[in-house]
């Protein structure tokens, strides 16, 4: 006989967590932790044997005023434990949500509104045998792997102008040529580069430079881009 899945619940409403549990007991399957509150469930699960975490997206905290993102624990969870399977519920199906959250690393997505007990039950089992749950729609599934490929490139996160003083730095110039270049201020290059430098997650001006030239970015003729600075 099978080992029984082991699932953990974050999830904010005592009456659903309450109804999750009870759904999943009744189906053998283990319940090992529980809480509403990001902090403490990640605490329970730092040496608890599990399969599977069922995270909330939305986590308010009665009486503090503050509401916590469950994807800040999804991104947590598939550093810490990327053995363990996770299923990302949500209030409500957005594309862009679920792809948010297969990025950072979800096994499947289920909207509250939509899942049943059937649903729940069997995509537990799926995930506790490995399995990843995505979307039924071919459409959908093209579409939210598109947005993941896109969110995953570093040039997302660019604004025009950032992209324009990469183009330049890739190519080895220093400040005051890719001002002279952009037709902007090297004060302005300077506070370009320090953001560069925290979306890319680079250490020196060398790594920019690569990274730059890995991400396919050369300056055209050495024009400057219209957007403003």
């Amino acid at each position: 006989m099978d080992a029984p899945v082991r699932v953990a619940i974050l999830e904010d409403q005592l009456i659903f967590r309450d109804t999750l549990v009870d759904v999943l007991l009744s189906e053998d399957i283990q319940v090992v932790a529980t809480s509403a509150s990001a902090a403490e469930f990640l605490r329970q699960l730092d040496q608890t044997p599990l399969d599977v975490a069922i995270v909330d997206l939305r986590l308010e905290r009665p009486g503090v005023g503050q509401v916590e993102d469950g994807m800040d624990v999804v991104r947590t969870l598939s550093r810490s434990r990327p053995d363990v399977r996770q299923l990302v519920l949500s209030g409500a199906w957005d594309p862009a949500v679920a792809s948010q959250a297969y990025a950072a690393g979800a096994s499947a997505f289920l909207c509250k509104l939509q899942v049943g007990r059937e649903l729940m039950v069997a995509a537990v089992r799926a995930l506790g045998r490995g399995e990843r749950q995505l979307p039924d729609s071919l459409d959908e599934l093209r579409r939210i792997d598109e947005q993941v490929r896109a969110q995953s490139s570093p040039l997302v996160h660019l604004t025009p102008r950032e992209r324009d003083v990469l183009r330049h730095v890739a190519v080895g110039m220093d400040n005051l040529k890719v001002a002279a270049h952009l037709g902007i201020t090297e004060r302005t290059v300077k506070a370009h580069v320090c953001s560069l430098y925290r979306k890319l997650g680079v250490e020196n001006r060398a790594e920019m430079a690569l990274k730059g030239r890995e991400l396919g970015l050369r300056p055209s003729d050495g024009s400057s881009s219209d957007a403003p600075a």
